[in-house]
Protein backbone atom coordinates (compact mmCIF):
# COMPACT_ATOMS: atom_id res chain seq x y z
CA UNK A 1 0.00 0.00 0.00
CA UNK A 2 3.00 2.39 1.07
CA UNK A 3 4.57 1.62 -2.30
CA UNK A 4 1.63 2.62 -3.87
CA UNK A 5 1.16 5.57 -2.27
CA UNK A 6 4.48 6.46 -2.95
CA UNK A 7 4.54 5.51 -6.75
CA UNK A 8 1.44 7.60 -7.29
CA UNK A 9 3.11 10.56 -4.92
CA UNK A 10 6.11 9.94 -7.67
CA UNK A 11 3.96 10.06 -10.68
CA UNK A 12 2.22 13.34 -9.21
CA UNK A 13 5.81 14.84 -8.76
CA UNK A 14 6.75 13.83 -11.89
CA UNK A 15 3.37 15.27 -13.61
CA UNK A 16 4.36 18.69 -11.67
CA UNK A 17 7.64 18.98 -12.55
CA UNK A 18 7.00 18.68 -16.51
CA UNK A 19 4.07 20.95 -15.73
CA UNK A 20 6.33 23.86 -14.31
CA UNK A 21 8.98 22.83 -17.04
CA UNK A 22 6.43 23.33 -19.76
CA UNK A 23 5.87 26.78 -18.13
CA UNK A 24 9.22 27.55 -18.00
CA UNK A 25 9.30 27.13 -21.73
CA UNK A 26 6.49 29.18 -22.73
CA UNK A 27 7.85 32.24 -21.80
CA UNK A 28 10.74 31.81 -24.69
CA UNK A 29 8.99 34.28 -26.95
CA UNK A 30 7.14 32.46 -29.87
CA UNK A 31 5.43 33.90 -32.93
CA UNK A 32 1.88 33.50 -34.06
CA UNK A 33 3.15 29.90 -35.82
CA UNK A 34 4.25 28.69 -32.26
CA UNK A 35 7.70 28.85 -33.39
CA UNK A 36 10.31 30.26 -31.12
CA UNK A 37 11.78 33.89 -32.11
CA UNK A 38 15.45 34.79 -33.33
CA UNK A 39 17.09 37.05 -31.14
CA UNK A 40 18.19 39.79 -32.72
CA UNK A 41 20.32 43.34 -31.08
CA UNK A 42 20.16 46.26 -32.89
CA UNK A 43 22.53 49.57 -32.07
CA UNK A 44 20.64 52.94 -32.47
CA UNK A 45 22.55 55.88 -32.63
CA UNK A 46 20.56 58.16 -30.20
CA UNK A 47 18.66 57.77 -26.91
CA UNK A 48 15.19 57.06 -27.24
CA UNK A 49 13.41 59.77 -29.48
CA UNK A 50 11.15 61.00 -32.18
CA UNK A 51 13.60 60.20 -34.84
CA UNK A 52 14.03 56.59 -33.69
CA UNK A 53 10.05 56.02 -32.10
CA UNK A 54 9.29 54.16 -35.86
CA UNK A 55 11.54 51.36 -34.72
CA UNK A 56 9.96 50.64 -31.69
CA UNK A 57 6.51 50.72 -33.39
CA UNK A 58 8.03 47.93 -35.64
CA UNK A 59 8.02 46.28 -31.91
CA UNK A 60 4.94 47.22 -30.76
CA UNK A 61 3.19 46.59 -33.44
CA UNK A 62 4.54 43.18 -34.09
CA UNK A 63 5.91 43.33 -37.47
CA UNK A 64 9.29 42.45 -35.77
CA UNK A 65 7.27 38.90 -34.39
CA UNK A 66 5.73 38.53 -37.55
CA UNK A 67 9.19 37.97 -39.10
CA UNK A 68 10.57 35.57 -37.03
CA UNK A 69 12.33 38.20 -34.74
CA UNK A 70 12.62 38.94 -31.31
CA UNK A 71 14.38 42.30 -31.69
CA UNK A 72 16.06 44.29 -28.79
CA UNK A 73 16.88 47.65 -29.34
CA UNK A 74 19.99 49.20 -27.83
CA UNK A 75 19.87 53.06 -27.67
CA UNK A 76 23.09 55.06 -28.45
CA UNK A 77 24.84 57.96 -27.71
CA UNK A 78 26.20 59.20 -30.92
CA UNK A 79 26.24 58.50 -34.64
CA UNK A 80 30.36 58.02 -33.94
CA UNK A 81 30.28 55.45 -30.99
CA UNK A 82 27.55 53.71 -32.78
CA UNK A 83 29.48 53.11 -36.37
CA UNK A 84 32.82 52.27 -34.26
CA UNK A 85 30.83 49.63 -31.83
CA UNK A 86 29.81 47.76 -34.95
CA UNK A 87 33.19 48.21 -36.67
CA UNK A 88 34.40 46.63 -33.92
CA UNK A 89 32.33 43.76 -33.46
CA UNK A 90 30.73 44.79 -30.03
CA UNK A 91 27.44 45.20 -32.23
CA UNK A 92 26.10 43.63 -35.28
CA UNK A 93 23.90 46.00 -36.78
CA UNK A 94 23.24 49.58 -35.93
CA UNK A 95 21.29 52.50 -37.36
CA UNK A 96 23.61 55.98 -37.16
CA UNK A 97 24.68 59.17 -39.51
CA UNK A 98 26.08 57.61 -43.06
CA UNK A 99 29.04 60.12 -42.85
CA UNK A 100 30.08 58.58 -39.74
CA UNK A 101 29.68 55.04 -41.30
CA UNK A 102 31.16 55.76 -44.43
CA UNK A 103 34.34 57.33 -43.18
CA UNK A 104 34.86 53.85 -41.74
CA UNK A 105 33.99 52.10 -44.71
CA UNK A 106 36.95 54.48 -46.66
CA UNK A 107 39.36 53.51 -43.53
CA UNK A 108 38.84 49.67 -44.64
CA UNK A 109 36.14 48.95 -41.83
CA UNK A 110 34.06 46.04 -42.91
CA UNK A 111 30.66 47.67 -43.17
CA UNK A 112 27.63 48.01 -45.79
CA UNK A 113 24.65 50.78 -45.34
CA UNK A 114 21.61 48.43 -46.29
CA UNK A 115 18.84 51.04 -45.74
CA UNK A 116 18.99 54.81 -45.95
CA UNK A 117 16.19 56.44 -43.99
CA UNK A 118 16.53 60.23 -43.68
CA UNK A 119 17.49 60.34 -47.78
CA UNK A 120 18.74 63.57 -46.50
CA UNK A 121 21.05 65.15 -43.71
CA UNK A 122 18.70 67.47 -40.65
CA UNK A 123 21.07 70.34 -41.16
CA UNK A 124 20.22 73.67 -40.86
CA UNK A 125 21.06 77.33 -39.97
CA UNK A 126 18.55 78.92 -37.22
CA UNK A 127 18.04 81.95 -36.68
CA UNK A 128 15.50 84.08 -34.36
CA UNK A 129 12.92 86.65 -35.35
CA UNK A 130 14.31 89.73 -35.20
CA UNK A 131 17.87 89.00 -35.39
CA UNK A 132 17.94 90.55 -38.79
CA UNK A 133 18.79 87.13 -40.38
CA UNK A 134 15.77 86.61 -42.78
CA UNK A 135 17.84 84.83 -46.04
CA UNK A 136 21.21 82.94 -46.24
CA UNK A 137 22.89 86.08 -47.42
CA UNK A 138 22.03 87.96 -44.48
CA UNK A 139 24.84 85.63 -42.61
CA UNK A 140 27.77 87.73 -43.36
CA UNK A 141 29.03 89.43 -40.89
CA UNK A 142 27.33 87.37 -38.49
CA UNK A 143 28.26 85.14 -35.52
CA UNK A 144 27.35 81.14 -36.04
CA UNK A 145 27.74 79.06 -33.26
CA UNK A 146 28.63 75.43 -34.70
CA UNK A 147 28.67 72.20 -32.77
CA UNK A 148 32.19 70.61 -31.53
CA UNK A 149 32.92 68.04 -32.21
CA UNK A 150 30.63 66.78 -34.88
CA UNK A 151 30.51 66.18 -38.81
CA UNK A 152 28.10 69.60 -39.00
CA UNK A 153 30.91 72.24 -39.01
CA UNK A 154 33.13 70.34 -41.21
CA UNK A 155 30.23 70.53 -44.06
CA UNK A 156 29.28 74.58 -42.95
CA UNK A 157 31.61 75.41 -45.46
CA UNK A 158 30.01 73.81 -48.23
CA UNK A 159 26.16 75.03 -47.04
CA UNK A 160 28.37 78.46 -47.22
CA UNK A 161 29.56 78.41 -50.59
CA UNK A 162 26.98 76.87 -52.64
CA UNK A 163 25.01 80.49 -51.25
CA UNK A 164 27.24 82.63 -52.67
CA UNK A 165 29.39 83.26 -49.19
CA UNK A 166 32.24 81.46 -48.06
CA UNK A 167 33.75 80.73 -44.41
CA UNK A 168 35.46 83.90 -43.90
CA UNK A 169 32.37 86.05 -44.13
CA UNK A 170 30.81 84.80 -40.95
CA UNK A 171 32.35 84.71 -37.61
CA UNK A 172 32.43 81.11 -36.31
CA UNK A 173 31.64 79.99 -32.38
CA UNK A 174 33.08 76.76 -31.41
CA UNK A 175 30.17 75.58 -29.04
CA UNK A 176 29.37 72.56 -27.07
CA UNK A 177 26.29 70.51 -28.64
CA UNK A 178 24.31 71.15 -25.53
CA UNK A 179 24.97 74.96 -25.57
CA UNK A 180 23.91 75.98 -28.84
CA UNK A 181 20.00 76.57 -28.20
CA UNK A 182 20.61 78.91 -24.72
CA UNK A 183 23.96 80.63 -26.71
CA UNK A 184 20.93 81.58 -29.57
CA UNK A 185 18.27 82.23 -27.07
CA UNK A 186 20.50 84.64 -25.23
CA UNK A 187 22.07 86.67 -28.15
CA UNK A 188 25.65 85.06 -27.75
CA UNK A 189 25.31 84.11 -31.15
CA UNK A 190 23.56 85.11 -34.34
CA UNK A 191 22.53 82.01 -35.62
CA UNK A 192 23.70 78.27 -34.90
CA UNK A 193 24.24 75.30 -36.95
CA UNK A 194 21.48 72.83 -36.04
CA UNK A 195 18.85 70.29 -37.29
CA UNK A 196 15.66 70.42 -38.01
CA UNK A 197 14.80 67.63 -35.88
CA UNK A 198 16.82 68.41 -32.30
CA UNK A 199 17.65 72.09 -32.07
CA UNK A 200 14.71 73.55 -33.99
CA UNK A 201 12.31 71.43 -31.92
CA UNK A 202 13.93 72.79 -28.53
CA UNK A 203 13.85 76.61 -29.64
CA UNK A 204 10.18 76.20 -30.22
CA UNK A 205 9.68 73.91 -27.30
CA UNK A 206 11.02 77.35 -25.36
CA UNK A 207 8.72 79.79 -26.91
CA UNK A 208 10.80 80.84 -30.18
CA UNK A 209 8.57 81.97 -33.24
CA UNK A 210 8.79 82.71 -36.34
CA UNK A 211 12.85 81.18 -36.94
CA UNK A 212 14.76 81.47 -39.32
CA UNK A 213 15.89 78.14 -40.69
CA UNK A 214 17.96 77.27 -43.58
CA UNK A 215 18.03 73.36 -44.40
CA UNK A 216 20.99 71.73 -45.96
CA UNK A 217 19.08 69.58 -48.06
CA UNK A 218 16.92 72.59 -49.45
CA UNK A 219 19.85 74.77 -50.21
CA UNK A 220 23.09 72.73 -51.97
CA UNK A 221 24.41 70.01 -49.61
CA UNK A 222 21.89 67.22 -49.87
CA UNK A 223 23.92 64.42 -48.21
CA UNK A 224 22.90 60.86 -47.81
CA UNK A 225 22.24 60.43 -44.00
CA UNK A 226 20.68 57.91 -41.29
CA UNK A 227 21.00 54.47 -41.80
CA UNK A 228 20.86 51.20 -41.13
CA UNK A 229 23.85 49.36 -41.88
CA UNK A 230 26.33 45.96 -40.42
CA UNK A 231 29.45 43.83 -40.83
CA UNK A 232 29.89 42.42 -43.72
CA UNK A 233 30.50 38.85 -42.24
CA UNK A 234 27.06 39.40 -40.23
CA UNK A 235 25.46 40.01 -43.28
CA UNK A 236 26.97 37.12 -45.02
CA UNK A 237 25.78 34.48 -42.72
CA UNK A 238 23.02 36.21 -41.51
CA UNK A 239 21.36 37.09 -45.00
CA UNK A 240 17.30 35.96 -44.49
CA UNK A 241 17.85 37.79 -40.67
CA UNK A 242 18.73 40.69 -41.62
CA UNK A 243 16.41 40.66 -44.91
CA UNK A 244 13.38 40.10 -42.50
CA UNK A 245 14.52 42.84 -40.10
CA UNK A 246 14.78 45.72 -42.49
CA UNK A 247 11.60 44.92 -43.74
CA UNK A 248 9.71 44.99 -40.46
CA UNK A 249 11.84 48.65 -39.67
CA UNK A 250 10.62 49.63 -42.79
CA UNK A 251 6.95 48.92 -41.68
CA UNK A 252 7.16 50.22 -38.48
CA UNK A 253 8.66 53.49 -40.55
CA UNK A 254 5.53 53.32 -43.35
CA UNK A 255 3.56 52.86 -40.13
CA UNK A 256 5.07 55.76 -38.27
CA UNK A 257 4.42 58.27 -40.97
CA UNK A 258 0.50 57.66 -41.40
CA UNK A 259 0.64 57.03 -36.98
CA UNK A 260 3.05 59.60 -35.65
CA UNK A 261 0.54 59.46 -32.30
CA UNK A 262 0.49 56.17 -32.04
CA UNK A 263 4.39 55.39 -33.12
CA UNK A 264 5.25 57.96 -30.36
CA UNK A 265 3.47 56.16 -27.74
CA UNK A 266 4.83 52.76 -28.52
CA UNK A 267 8.75 54.55 -27.90
CA UNK A 268 7.07 55.69 -24.36
CA UNK A 269 5.58 51.58 -24.01
CA UNK A 270 8.85 50.48 -24.59
CA UNK A 271 11.39 53.01 -22.75
CA UNK A 272 8.79 54.94 -20.94
CA UNK A 273 10.61 58.12 -18.85
CA UNK A 274 13.66 57.22 -20.74
CA UNK A 275 11.78 58.51 -23.82
CA UNK A 276 12.01 62.19 -24.87
CA UNK A 277 9.47 64.04 -23.54
CA UNK A 278 9.75 66.24 -27.08
CA UNK A 279 9.41 62.90 -29.44
CA UNK A 280 6.33 63.94 -31.26
CA UNK A 281 7.44 67.44 -32.66
CA UNK A 282 10.91 65.20 -33.30
CA UNK A 283 8.97 62.67 -35.09
CA UNK A 284 6.78 65.18 -37.17
CA UNK A 285 9.70 67.43 -37.94
CA UNK A 286 11.72 64.69 -39.84
CA UNK A 287 7.97 63.82 -41.91
CA UNK A 288 7.37 67.23 -42.12
CA UNK A 289 11.07 68.08 -43.87
CA UNK A 290 10.21 65.72 -45.83
CA UNK A 291 13.58 63.83 -44.67
CA UNK A 292 12.62 60.38 -46.25
CA UNK A 293 12.09 60.95 -49.32
CA UNK A 294 14.88 63.94 -50.41
CA UNK A 295 17.29 64.07 -52.85
CA UNK A 296 15.30 62.72 -55.70
CA UNK A 297 14.83 59.78 -53.71
CA UNK A 298 12.06 57.33 -55.13
CA UNK A 299 11.15 54.97 -52.33
CA UNK A 300 11.66 55.30 -48.77
CA UNK A 301 14.54 53.15 -47.06
CA UNK A 302 16.61 53.13 -50.60
CA UNK A 303 18.60 55.89 -51.15
CA UNK A 304 19.26 56.15 -55.26
CA UNK A 305 22.88 55.80 -57.01
CA UNK A 306 22.89 59.35 -57.93
CA UNK A 307 22.57 60.52 -54.02
CA UNK A 308 25.18 58.55 -53.29
CA UNK A 309 27.61 59.90 -55.47
CA UNK A 310 26.42 63.58 -55.11
CA UNK A 311 27.32 62.37 -51.04
CA UNK A 312 30.74 61.09 -51.70
CA UNK A 313 31.67 64.04 -54.04
CA UNK A 314 30.52 66.77 -51.58
CA UNK A 315 31.97 65.31 -48.44
CA UNK A 316 35.37 64.56 -50.14
CA UNK A 317 35.33 68.41 -50.99
CA UNK A 318 35.91 69.20 -47.41
CA UNK A 319 37.90 65.56 -46.74
CA UNK A 320 35.28 64.29 -44.50
CA UNK A 321 35.97 61.34 -47.23
CA UNK A 322 38.85 60.47 -49.89
CA UNK A 323 38.67 61.88 -53.59
CA UNK A 324 38.01 58.84 -56.00
CA UNK A 325 35.83 56.60 -53.90
CA UNK A 326 33.46 54.46 -56.03
CA UNK A 327 30.39 54.85 -53.88
CA UNK A 328 29.05 51.64 -54.07
CA UNK A 329 31.88 50.71 -51.80
CA UNK A 330 29.64 52.16 -49.33
CA UNK A 331 26.24 50.65 -49.94
CA UNK A 332 23.95 47.50 -50.92
CA UNK A 333 20.83 47.23 -52.07
CA UNK A 334 20.68 43.34 -51.31
CA UNK A 335 19.03 43.54 -48.15
CA UNK A 336 16.03 45.32 -48.99
CA UNK A 337 12.77 44.28 -49.68
CA UNK A 338 11.70 44.37 -53.64
CA UNK A 339 10.53 47.56 -55.22
CA UNK A 340 7.12 47.00 -55.08
CA UNK A 341 7.02 46.10 -51.57
CA UNK A 342 8.83 49.56 -50.51
CA UNK A 343 6.95 52.82 -49.71
CA UNK A 344 6.89 55.31 -52.76
CA UNK A 345 7.96 59.18 -52.52
CA UNK A 346 6.66 61.34 -51.82
CA UNK A 347 4.81 59.85 -49.03
CA UNK A 348 0.92 60.28 -49.41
Amino acid sequence: MRTAIARIAGVGALALALGLAGCSGNSTPTGSDGKQLKDFSFQLNQPPNGSNSPFAAAVEQGYYKDAGLNVDIVPGTGSSQTAQLVAGGKAQIGYADSTSTTQLIAQGAPLKVIATIYQSNPNEVIALEGSGITSIADLKGKKVGTPVPSSQASMLPLFLEANGLSAKDVELVNLAPTSLVQSLLQHQVDAILGSIDTYQVQLEQQGAKNLFTAMFADNGVPTVSTSIFARTDYLKSNPEDVKAFVAASLKGWDFATQHPDTAVNDLKKLWGQKASATSLPELKAALDGNLLCAGGAKYVGRAEPDQWAQTQNLLSQVDLLPKGVDPTKYYTYDYLPAESDLQTCPIK
